[in-house]
C-alpha cells in the first residue's frame, strides 16, 4: 500500500475518533452545567478536548470560557468537533478510491451537516452532538460491513485506538489531577461522585462500570476499569490489546517479522497494562503512571509514521 494511502486511513480515523471523543464531552458539559454554568465537573470536562486549530496539543493558555447561544462554553471548544469532522473527510477525499461509497457517503453526510450547522448558534447543541456521536458510530458499522479487512482497514484500527487510548489517558489524568486536588481539599463527597459519573459519562462507560462494580463510584474502581478492563472498548488496555493485533498484521501482510520498533513499542504498552495491577498504580503514582502511558501512544505514532509513511527512499528500494 502506497505510504499516502496508509496515511489517509490512519488519519481519517484518528480524527473521525477525536470529533466523536469531543462531542461527548461537550454533550456531558452542557448537561452538567445546564443549571449551574459554573459547574467545577463540567468545565474540566473541557479539558480533555483539544481546542479547533491544535492537532491534539495543549495551547498555552486555555480558551475563555464565554456566553453563546450554545451555553456558557469556549467557541473554540465547539469548533473542535467540526474541525475534526472536515480533517478526517478531507482524508477520505484523498483515498475515496480505496473506501466503499458507503462509507464516503456516511462521513459526507456528516461533512455537510457539520459545515452547515452554525455550532456557535444552533439552538440545540446537545442534540447535535448526540448527532454527531451517532453518526460516528454509523460509520464504523457501515466500516466493519463495507470494508474488506485488510491492510487498510489495520491503518484505520491503529488511527482509532491510538487517538482512543490517547484520550481516555487524557481524561483520567485530569480527574486524578482534580481529585488529590480541589475536590479532596473540598471534602464533598458529592464532589467526588459527581466528578467519577461526569468522567464515565465522557467516556460512554457510565453503564458498563455499573454493571461491572455497581454504581458505587471509587477513584481506584475508575482507574481500574478505565485503565486495565481487558473488554471495555474504551479502556486503554483494550486499545493497546488492537494496537498491536493491527501492527502484527500489517507487518505480516508485508512480509516482516513483527519485531520492529513499532511492534516493540506496542508490546511494551500491553504487556505494562496487560500485567499491572491497580494497587500499583495508585501505590505509585496516577497521574505521572497515566502521562507515562500517552507518551508511549506517542512513541508509537512516532514510529509507524517513521516505519510506514516517511520512511527513507534507500529504505522502499530495499523493500
Amino acid at each position: 500500500m502506497l505510504s499516502r494511502v496508509a496515511d489517509g486511513f490512519y488519519w481519517m480515523s484518528r480524527y473521525l475518533e477525536r470529533a466523536e471523543h469531543s462531542a461527548r464531552v461537550v454533550d456531558v458539559y452542557l448537561s452538567l452545567t445546564l443549571d449551574d454554568p459554573t459547574d467545577k465537573v463540567g468545565l474540566d470536562l473541557l479539558k480533555s478536548i483539544a481546542p479547533a486549530g491544535s492537532d491534539g496539543s495543549k495551547p498555552a493558555e486555555e480558551p475563555e470560557v464565554t456566553e453563546t447561544r450554545a451555553g456558557r462554553i469556549a467557541p473554540e471548544y465547539l469548533t473542535a468537533v467540526s474541525h475534526s469532522v472536515v480533517r478526517a473527510r478531507e482524508n477520505a477525499r484523498q483515498i475515496r478510491e480505496q473506501i466503499s461509497s458507503a462509507m464516503w457517503e456516511q462521513l459526507n453526510s456528516l461533512y455537510l451537516t457539520v459545515g452547515t450547522a452554525g455550532i456557535s448558534h444552533m439552538h440545540d447543541p446537545g442534540a447535535f452532538m448526540r448527532s454527531t456521536v451517532d453518526r460516528s458510530h454509523l460509520f464504523h458499522g457501515v466500516t466493519e460491513a463495507t470494508l474488506s479487512h485488510g491492510e487498510g482497514w489495520q491503518y484505520m484500527e491503529l488511527g482509532r485506538y491510538i487517538e482512543r487510548a490517547m484520550t481516555t489517558a487524557s481524561m483520567l489524568q485530569q480527574y486524578f489531577v482534580e481529585h488529590d486536588g480541589p475536590y479532596k481539599q473540598a471534602g464533598s463527597s458529592t464532589n467526588d461522585y459527581g466528578a467519577g459519573v461526569g468522567l464515565l459519562r465522557a467516556c460512554a462507560a457510565l453503564e458498563a462500570y455499573c454493571r461491572h462494580y455497581t454504581a458505587d463510584i471509587r477513584p481506584e474502581r475508575l482507574a481500574e476499569f478505565l485503565l486495565l478492563n481487558p473488554e471495555f472498548p474504551r479502556s486503554t488496555r483494550f486499545a493497546a490489546d488492537r494496537i498491536e493485533d493491527s501492527l502484527r498484521a500489517i507487518a505480516r501482510g508485508l512480509g516482516r517479522q513483527a519485531n520492529g520498533r513499532p511492534e516493540r513499542f506496542a508490546g511494551r504498552l500491553r504487556a505494562a497494562l496487560n500485567y499491572g495491577t491497580v494497587d500499583e498504580i495508585l501505590e505509585d503514582n496516577v497521574v505521572r503512571y497515566v502521562e507515562h502511558l500517552r507518551k508511549q501512544c506517542a512513541q508509537i505514532h512516532s514510529a509507524i509514521n517513521q516505519t510506514y509513511i516517511t520512511y527513507p527512499i534507500e529504505t522502499a528500494i530495499a523493500r
